[in-house]
């Protein structure tokens, strides 16, 4: 009798991701698509960029108080979106 070595489609899909070098660029755009839902709705609606780049989000937002105020809140916003990704794709977050 012999073994198998079950593994589910999601081990697999990532395995394969990882050995081709794509699991970070579709982390990071999952962690960009994230933004909306983190952030809400009204932020949403005043965001106009975002982009990661060298594991630091930058975030223009068009409307100055709301601006002040995530800034201030930036320890709170790196936290919860990479728990919603569900892995650790940005360390920092610049908001301008």
């Amino acid at each position: 009798m012999f073994r198998r070595n079950v593994q589910t489609l999601d081990e697999v899909l990532m395995k394969m991701l990882r050995a081709q070098g794509l699991e970070t660029p579709l982390l990071q755009k999952r962690l960009i698509d994230a933004w909306d839902t983190v952030a809400g709705p009204t932020v949403a609606r005043y965001t106009t960029q975002k982009y990661i780049k060298n594991q630091t989000l930058y975030v223009r937002i068009a409307n100055p108080a709301l601006r002040q105020d995530l800034s201030m809140m930036r320890s709170q916003l790196l936290q919860r979106l990479n728990s919603h990704v569900g892995s650790m794709v940005i360390a920092d977050i610049r908001i301008g």
